[in-house]
């Protein structure tokens, strides 16, 4: 398991994910209105497409801004899985958003290269621009970058790589407008194609991937063996079963059954534990926002199912009747059930009053336990005394 700094809290992390993306915002208005101008001015389908891409980036920032304020609120009677899915909905819709403003400029441009005479030549503002672009958006990728691995949002890490990508479609650009500078009128057009690919691929990953969180798709596979080891480290844990995990707004929500090391643990003890796999799981991996733990007594997708045994009132009652002629029966200060493997195995527990000789003992032992094979539901007796 990694380690890693302590996981900042909400207001510390909303702060410092609205710090950034301020910043990323501004650069985005700047760069989508300069070449957009530019790319007029400067005769390039290639560099008006990535300024549009710029300002959908914009847009990106504001959802980014929103989801981290919103998403973050407690849960509550309306929501008590908390708010996560806001981001989920809202981003959804800015990759349809993206996939649409791809098909646009596809479309003119497309129209262009049917009719030669309408291609245009860029000249070297647009050029200039383009490179500014592409220093512009890799200083936004490594600074947001860095912020989300100190913060651990997944929410920031996207956009940062959202950052990248706009750079690398500036590349694209920058060479259509080279090539067409050059005396290759098409080369403009077709980078301008190829930006809308770019456009329209981070769009359909945005759908996809919201997508998949709002059907519950399981996390990466190395996450949940984080999640998995994290579990294992945790005192008293045998092993894991049924481990579900599925996305929810940036967060992981973990569902697992625990098997113990002692069957016959008291509940207490059981709920220690899940309580400590719960803070090892939220405070140690910072993807992790809810943790539901069953604690199993056996391995249960092994081991007899023991639904169809009797509830206590029903079992005790039952047990007290096939111990009516004992007379020690009226003394039992206590009956500790264990439902393990198809049966149950009963533990009672009698005074040492009820020993008068050194026989006596083994004696009880022995009637106890014969009293309780006739129930069909009973593995077997267990008497102690106090």
């Amino acid at each position: 398991m990694s380690h890693s700094s302590p996981t900042a809290t909400p207001n510390d992390r909303y702060a410092q994910v609205k710090r950034v993306t301020i910043v990323g915002a501004v650069i985005n208005v700047l760069l989508g209105f300069g070449k957009i101008v530019l790319g007029f001015v400067g005769q390039s389908q290639a560099l008006v497409a990535d300024g549009v891409h710029s300002l959908a980036d914009l847009i990106s920032d504001m959802v980014v801004l929103y989801a981290a304020k919103h998403g973050q609120r407690e849960a509550d009677e309306d929501h008590p899985y908390g708010h996560g899915r806001i981001e989920t909905v809202i981003t959804i819709f800015l990759g349809v958003f993206l996939i649409a403003v791809a098909a646009g400029i596809t479309y003119d441009t497309v129209s262009r290269l049917m009719e030669p005479e309408r291609l245009l030549v860029p000249s070297a503002y647009a050029l200039v621009a383009a490179i500014i672009s592409i220093l512009a958006k890799e200083f936004l990728y490594q600074y947001t970058h860095r912020v989300a691995v100190k913060i651990h949002s997944n929410l920031l890490k996207a956009n940062a790589w959202h950052h990248r990508t706009d750079a690398i479609s500036s590349v694209v650009a920058l060479i259509g407008i080279a090539g067409s500078m050059m005396g290759f009128a098409y080369f403009d057009a077709v980078a301008a194609i190829g930006v809308s690919v770019l456009i329209a691929k981070v769009g359909w990953d945005i759908v996809w991937n919201n997508l998949k969180e709002l059907i519950d798709t399981a996390i990466e596979p190395e996450k949940i063996e984080e999640i998995r080891g994290a579990i294992m480290s945790v005192n008293g844990v045998k092993a894991v079963h049924s481990l579900r995990t599925r996305s929810h707004g940036g967060q992981s929500f973990v569902d697992v059954h625990i098997l113990v090391n002692d069957p016959k643990m008291s509940v207490s003890e059981g709920h220690h534990i899940s309580e400590n796999v719960l803070n090892r799981l939220t405070h140690k991996i910072g993807h992790v926002g809810d943790v539901t733990v069953h604690i199993d007594p056996e391995d249960d997708e092994q081991a007899m199912v023991s639904t169809h045994l009797p509830m206590r009132d029903q079992l005790v009652s039952k047990l007290r009747q096939n111990w009516t002629d004992i007379p020690e029966s009226q003394q039992i200060r206590k009956i500790t059930l264990h439902y393990l493997d198809g049966k149950v195995r009963v533990e009672i527990l009698l005074p040492l009053d009820c020993i008068k000789s050194p026989t006596d003992g083994a004696r009880l032992k022995e009637i106890f336990n014969q009293a309780g094979r006739k129930d069909p539901d009973v593995a077997e007796i267990i008497t102690m005394f106090v």
